[in-house]
């Protein structure tokens, strides 16, 4: 056996990348630090007391959390000035032992009063958007009478809207591919996320229903993609358990269905037997009206397509690729779809691109529906197929409560015609090429009395933090009802 030699001549350091500071962050920081390259301890104190909403903050706080921040950073702290840098500033809003999260509604309320008054000088569609939020004119109150925070708290704490009206009169907090625990195309399936969502109270569980590989039993996953399966009853065990955790208000669960006859029998049965009087059957198969949240406490509501729309939705789908066979673009790279094959996505439940389809892989299209009339008894909201044109398809049926659900493209080409339709439900949701599972402006279909913006959350971002802000309010229950000039409107559903 050979020996060998090995050169220590040469070591090798390795250090840990950061992630540079967004641009909002190196603004504060030339703000606050007067264009200097560091920030002393008498300019943190002010960025606590101005942005941070902490005006019980001295400067002895900030030396202190300054010392903290270069003992943490950097080994020879007692040698170096007392001051921030970019860098080190970066750090300390966003580490969780020198910046916790604000537990104080107090606070909270001085950060929200900064933030909102500061967006309503942005423009004014920003402002017009803020007129929704329900505590606005308090907002508006705070900023010569700072005694008002008392009354802006209390909205945090209660839940103070009028529960008595139709449960689509109300914004609810909704939740798209519930059980993904990452991205779209690779993360696990679990029950973990649907329960943290229900946690910080989500009122709309969202479940893909796909055969397991033998074909006798359900699972949940993203179908068409690498994402691991995880059993239909144990999701739907974890949401029996914590379905109220956070609020006593109903929970929505809506199911893209893509089973056979035999199986939806199945899942009728399981649902049946695992949420038991929890459950909200309807008393006639189409409903006229909703009802109010507060007459739906502690239920549990179920939406799908109907089977036989299911049915024929898929041979509908079936003939229109005979005639087409590039409709397909699934197959092709993101980079590759063009902006008008994104817009012309307008159909939620039978795209293959968006992969939010309730119509696609039936497996027996020529079976009867009647097979399984449980599984048709259990859908509180029927969901509706969009077929022909856009505006037609929005108007509202009279003696007929429905889902529609549109991608966030097909929402921007809506809003032309589409009022606020007090009856139906209008559920918004990500384009599919949203992979790593990011999210889109809320504020669009708020605007236009979109019920269902759902959103995923296991994402990050502004998008998703404004979605968590809006529904802290009202008591945090998952329902915020929607403001007067959404509820005027005309014969022609416009609004007034």
């Amino acid at each position: 056996m050979g020996t060998y030699r090995m050169c220590g001549c040469f070591t090798r350091k390795f250090k840990i990348i950061e992630a540079a500071p967004p641009p909002d962050v190196i603004a504060a920081f030339e703000k606050y630090a007067e264009g200097g390259p560091q920030m002393t301890a008498e300019q943190l104190h002010r960025f606590l007391v101005d942005v941070q909403g902490q005006g019980g903050a001295k400067v002895s706080d900030a030396e202190e959390i300054l010392l903290q921040v270069l003992q943490k950073r950097h080994h020879m702290a007692k040698f170096r000035k007392h001051a921030l840098t970019l860098d080190d500033f970066h750090h300390y809003l966003f580490s969780a032992d020198l910046n916790p999260p604000i537990d104080n509604k107090w606070d909270l309320v001085s950060v929200l009063r900064i933030i909102l008054l500061e967006l309503m000088e942005v423009n004014f569609d920003t402002y017009h958007t803020l007129q929704m939020l329900p505590f606005f004119p308090l907002v508006l109150a705070m900023k010569d009478a700072p005694e008002n925070y008392i009354k802006i708290g209390f909205l945090f704490e209660e839940v103070h809207h009028d529960m008595t009206a139709p449960l689509s009169h109300y914004f609810i907090y909704t939740g798209h591919n519930s059980y993904l625990t990452g991205n779209q195309l690779s993360s696990d399936c679990s029950d973990v996320p649907i329960i943290k969502a229900l946690k910080r109270g989500v009122r709309v569980v969202e479940l893909d229903l796909w055969p397991n590989s033998t074909k006798d039993d359900v699972d949940v996953l993203h179908g068409r993609t690498l994402t691991a399966p995880v059993e239909l009853i144990k999701c739907l065990k974890s949401i029996k358990e914590h379905a109220f955790s956070a609020s006593e208000y109903p929970v929505v669960i809506t199911l893209e269905d893509h089973l056979t006859p035999k199986l939806q029998a199945k899942v009728a049965q399981m649902v049946t037997q695992t949420f038991g009087k929890m459950l909200f059957r309807p008393e006639s198969e189409c409903l006229k009206e909703f009802p109010a949240p507060e007459d739906l406490k502690y239920k549990i509501l179920i939406s799908t397509k109907p089977p036989k729309e299911y049915l024929e939705a898929q041979t509908n789908k079936d003939k229109e690729k005979e005639k087409d066979s590039d409709d397909d673009v699934w197959g092709k790279e993101p980079t590759e779809l063009t902006a008008e094959q994104e817009d012309e996505k307008t159909d939620s439940d039978a795209s293959d691109n968006n992969q939010d389809d309730e119509d696609s892989d039936a497996f027996e299209p020529e079976v009867d529906s009647s097979r399984a009339p449980g599984y048709k008894s259990l859908i509180a909201i029927p969901g509706g197929k969009i077929t022909g044109r856009l505006k037609e398809a929005l108007k509202v049926e009279p003696d007929k409560v429905r889902r529609l659900s549109l991608s966030e493209q097909a929402l921007e080409k809506a809003t032309v015609s589409y009022g606020t339709d007090l009856k139906n439900f209008l559920r918004i949701y990500p384009k599919g090429t949203r992979f790593n599972s990011s999210n889109y402006k809320p504020q669009i279909g708020w605007m236009h009395g979109a019920q269902m913006i759902a959103f995923n959350m296991q994402g990050y971002g502004r998008s998703l933090w404004l979605m968590q802000g809006m529904f802290r309010a009202n008591g945090g229950c998952g329902y915020v009802k929607k403001p007067d000039f959404l509820m005027n409107v005309d014969a022609n559903s416009e609004r007034a």
